[in-house]
């Protein structure tokens, strides 16, 4: 069994008091509880995939790209090519 020290903000200690107050648990018991519930939580939002993430984003029409991004000195000179033209 592990001993942590843990320093709580005003508000969070707030909480802490009614959450123990309400559920009659010690405040031993109440962080157990969060730990577990945040667990469960990170679990929950870690099963998206990159790609699942990347198909919400919205990344607007695209396709203005003058060069791949692994040649921006080709892009950079036909963009100041076409800027000299005009």
């Amino acid at each position: 069994m592990g001993i942590r020290t843990v320093r709580l903000d005003d508000e969070t200690e707030k909480v802490l008091k009614q959450v123990t107050k309400k559920t009659g648990w010690s405040v031993s018991t109440a962080l157990k509880r969060g730990v577990l519930v945040l667990r469960d939580e990170v679990g929950r939002s870690s099963q998206q995939s990159a790609f699942d993430i990347y198909c919400r984003l919205d990344l607007g029409p695209g396709g203005y790209a003058l060069a791949p991004s692994t040649e921006t000195r080709r892009g950079m000179q036909i963009a100041l090519r076409r800027k000299s033209h005009r």
